[in-house]
């Protein structure tokens, strides 16, 4: 062997061997399946950093064939496997993050990591490197500010997706030998997190407006404060949400590209934004609009992390609770105009979002039957063989909804608003070849968004909100 290949190839994991770092994933799964956990960390970090990545590891459940490795990485180690080369995974995760690493990939003769006692961060990595291996004595790819006393040690400094400012240091302090960079699009990736096609949802704030005919500038414009107020908190708490299920998503056969599973986000960023935007959805809430809204908001935000954290792995409660979040809308938008939210709007909204929660859940259940699964579905509480009941529950929900459209007509608050009332009635119609054709196209296997952004898009649906509009307008 040559000299060249005699030096063994040291490889940092969190931001280098992978896009993501496996500590912040480690405390999100295990918050996702202990949360009482969250008040237990400051103890554990106050016995040091080891001790934290440990306990935090023995909670959680990394799926390490699903994490998102960096291609050239792997490429890098290849090649220089295939030289001859000793290859090293040296990381500041716990020792059995990294083990299983090395043992799903089967690429690395040696493995150094945290214990427990000692957090093999910066200069511990270091030592560690040069006990083993001498000054000069090994090749080393990291990413990170922690990674410039590892790369002044190395005989050649491989630069990993690092900072702009991290990667001009390396150069100074160390022999930078190759640059490997990721192509970055943080905002794309974060706009996508955000979901704003879901903002769509929010517009429901403006049913009791429209409802009360209450169409002064003021009562507008409280409307639209209203509309922000919840894109920002729904956003924040979808990111919450897509932290906290990173590992199911990544089992999934769409949700796996998500930003925080695609490995396209770093979660750190995530967990900063989610509290920055829930944070300004509240203090616009506190500061602009009435109290009773302020609670209606921080009710959503309860049910959602409820939602989140638990919730929606139970069967039937989970769809019941976005059918309310869902309701909720409504009775926020009722409340910052400081109106009485109508019993049939409402009892209509319940009936109608049960019954587009049930076609999601069924969407899902008829995918994964079609590729001939039969286990329960990753992080919910169905099995395929649940198909027909759901389809049951949602096309009867989604009929009794019209029921009760029908007995808004006849309310005597509502034949007060319109003067041709009657013309009302033809909506019912409407509505049913709507709901007839959105079961059968579910069935049929064509659902593959959810329903409410599947409506945004499908010409028909936006057709008959059209037509529902001009049959409105027709009756006052």
């Amino acid at each position: 062997m040559d000299i060249e290949n005699s030096v063994p190839l040291v490889i940092d994991l969190d931001g280098t061997l992978v896009t993501t770092d496996t500590l912040v994933e480690s405390a999100l799964d295990c918050v996702h399946r202990q949360p009482v956990a969250i008040f237990k960390m400051p103890g554990w970090l106050s016995d040091g950093k080891a001790t934290l990545k440990q306990q935090l590891t023995r909670r959680s459940q990394l799926d390490y064939e699903k994490l998102p490795y960096h291609p050239e990485v792997l490429a890098l180690i290849t090649q220089a496997r295939d030289a001859g080369r000793k290859i090293v995974l040296a990381s500041a995760c716990d020792q059995e993050i990294a083990e299983g690493v090395a043992a799903t990939l089967g690429l690395f003769d040696e493995v150094i990591a945290s214990d427990g006692i000692v957090n093999r961060s910066a200069q511990n990595k270091k030592d560690e490197l040069v006990a083993r291996y001498g000054e000069q004595g090994f090749d080393y790819a990291g990413n990170s500010a922690d990674d410039l006393v590892v790369w002044q040690a190395a005989r050649h400094a491989i630069v990993v997706a690092a900072p702009a400012s991290v990667a001009r240091q390396a150069r100074k302090v160390a022999n930078v030998v190759t640059e490997i960079t990721l192509p970055v699009n943080n905002e794309s990736a974060l706009l996508k997190a955000l979901r704003p096609h879901q903002w769509a949802k929010n517009s429901l704030i403006f049913v009791p407006l429209l409802a009360s005919h209450t169409f002064d500038l003021a009562s507008i414009f409280s409307s639209i404060l209203a509309i922000i107020c919840f894109c920002l908190v729904a956003s924040g708490t979808y990111l919450i949400n897509d932290l906290l299920d990173i590992q199911d998503d990544r089992k999934h056969a769409s949700k796996c590209q998500r930003p925080f599973a695609a490995g396209t986000l770093h979660p750190l960023a995530g967990v900063f934004w989610a509290v920055g935007l829930v944070t300004i959805g509240l203090l616009i809430a506190v500061l602009a609009l009435p109290w009773l809204f302020l609670v209606a908001v921080l009710a959503y935000l309860l049910i959602t992390l409820s939602y989140s954290f638990l919730l929606k792995s139970i069967m039937a409660l989970d769809v019941i609770t976005l059918t309310v979040l869902y309701t909720l809308r409504i009775i926020a938008g009722a409340l910052a105009l400081n109106l009485e939210p109508t019993f049939w709007i409402l009892t209509f909204s319940l009936f109608i979002f049960l019954s587009l929660a049930l076609v999601k859940r069924y969407a899902e259940l008829n995918d994964a039957r079609q590729k001939g699964k039969t286990d329960k579905s990753a992080g919910r509480g169905y099995y395929p063989s649940d198909l027909e009941i759901v389809a049951q529950m949602g096309v009867a929900n989604g009929f009794m909804s019209i029921l009760f459209f029908a007995l808004y007509i006849q309310d005597p608050a509502t034949t007060a608003l319109y003067s041709n009332f009657r013309v009302l009635w033809l909506v019912c119609p409407v509505l049913m070849y709507w709901i007839c054709r959105l079961w059968l196209l579910t069935h049929r296997g064509q659902m593959h968004d959810d329903p409410v952004v599947f409506a945004i898009k499908d010409k028909v649906s936006l057709l008959t909100l059209v037509v529902v509009g001009v049959i409105f307008l027709a009756a006052l």
